[in-house]
């Protein structure tokens, strides 16, 4: 089966630093993965790499089984959906949120094309998919945190994305908006025709049961990889983050907490 993502020793260097070192990591078809680092970890590094906007200073790297070196980067990017939080910034306030979500068949802020029924009746689809469908024919400043994530997942969708990554989508949200988010990507998830999910995250609470396998990245380097339910355990964690925590799994998702101090 063609990997989705194959880095193969990858590294990346910067102003004489080492920001990857030696990155092994593959992903295949009908998987999705987590991706669990703290700031400064490498996981934009990584993201930015997968896109195709950095080049790996050493190693090989291929993306929906295209080497680098082999492909139009540009048409490769066409292929992958990229939701962050960042790009509710940049996203014009009073657009309509349908116009929002069209405007990702083609990757532009605004639409600058006249819609057709057909890219209408798709946006209603995903918009659907991601339980806001109720915000049709909104302006887009009128939605919350948590709405606006849910448009630009929608978005991204109308590409038709082989490979959708969600870069800490759950920023400045609360605690209910952010399982609302959460239970509208995991329904995407379930689906068929679902692109691979890649869940970038530095909270392990919101690594839901469908992202079955996770990547920890720390200062650059690999630290471990697999099945969620071997990576994420206390005496891994506790080792990752360089002190004692304990994981406990509730509705197959893992909970982090630090012990209590026995003083």
């Amino acid at each position: 089966m063609t990997p989705i993502i194959e880095m193969n020793n990858v590294s990346w260097y910067r102003d004489n630093k080492t920001i990857l070192n030696q990155v092994d990591w593959q992903v295949t078809k009908n998987e999705h993965w987590a991706v669990l680092g703290l700031n400064g970890s490498g996981k934009t590094t990584i993201l930015n790499m997968i896109n195709g906007y950095i080049w790996p200073s050493q190693g090989q790297m291929a993306v929906l089984g295209h080497p680098f070196g082999t492909v139009d980067l540009r048409d490769l990017r066409k292929m992958i959906g990229w939701v962050s939080s960042s790009l509710q910034e940049k996203l014009y306030a009073s657009d309509k949120t349908q116009h929002v979500v069209i405007s990702g068949k083609h990757a532009s802020i605004g639409l600058y094309e006249k819609p057709s029924m057909a890219d209408f009746e798709q946006a209603k689809e995903h918009m659907q998919r991601l339980n806001c469908l109720h915000l049709y024919d909104r302006t887009y400043q009128s939605c919350s945190q948590g709405e606006k994530q849910k448009l630009l997942i929608a978005r991204a969708l109308m590409a038709s994305p082989k490979l959708l990554i969600l870069d800490e989508a759950t920023n400045g949200l609360d605690f209910l908006s952010r399982e609302a988010l959460l239970s509208s990507i995991q329904e995407l998830a379930k689906e068929p025709d679902a692109p691979t999910l890649i869940f970038v995250t530095h909270h392990i609470e919101e690594i839901l049961p469908v992202f079955n396998q996770t990547l920890l990245i720390r200062r650059g380097e690999v630290f471990a990889k697999g099945q969620s339910r071997h990576v994420l355990t206390s005496e891994s964690l506790s080792s990752f983050f360089e002190t004692e925590v304990e994981v406990k799994w509730q509705r197959e998702r893992p909970w982090l907490s630090i012990p209590a101090s026995d003083e």
